[in-house]
């Protein structure tokens, strides 16, 4: 791992959405509620300092890339759907490094939730 990367992160926690997901005819007839977690590496230090939205990276706007996304696609996979909100969430300027959650609420029985986690940076390694 780089130690130049930051270790600031921007984090958007339980993020509920929903959205067409999963492989089965009645997992692709209804909406279902997909929950969305991203931890976001980038440095915070000059944003600490100017207290200027321009200097750090807009949590708001990614929420709503990340929704338009999931709200708009009709995923077979959590996996492809990770790899997808990874990518919205490197292309935002200054962050070099995406861990993404994503889980389906109620998928399995007895379980409160399943989901996968990636990491992804911006030069398209992890």
């Amino acid at each position: 791992m780089n130690s130049k990367l930051p270790t600031d992160s921007i984090v958007i926690k339980d993020l509920l959405v929903r959205g067409i997901i999963g492989v089965n005819d009645w997992e692709r007839e209804a909406e279902q509620d997909i929950l969305v977690n991203v931890a976001l590496s980038t440095d915070l230090s000059r944003a600490g300092r100017t207290d200027d939205l321009a200097d750090t990276v807009n949590y708001r706007t990614v929420a709503k890339k990340i929704i338009a996304h999931v709200e708009g696609t009709q995923r077979f996979t959590l996996e492809a759907l990770a790899a997808d909100i990874a990518a919205i969430c490197l292309s935002e300027p200054g962050v070099r490094r995406a861990r993404v959650r994503v889980e389906k609420p109620g998928a399995l029985r007895f379980a409160r939730s399943v989901g996968v986690e990636i990491e992804r940076e911006a030069d398209g390694t992890g």
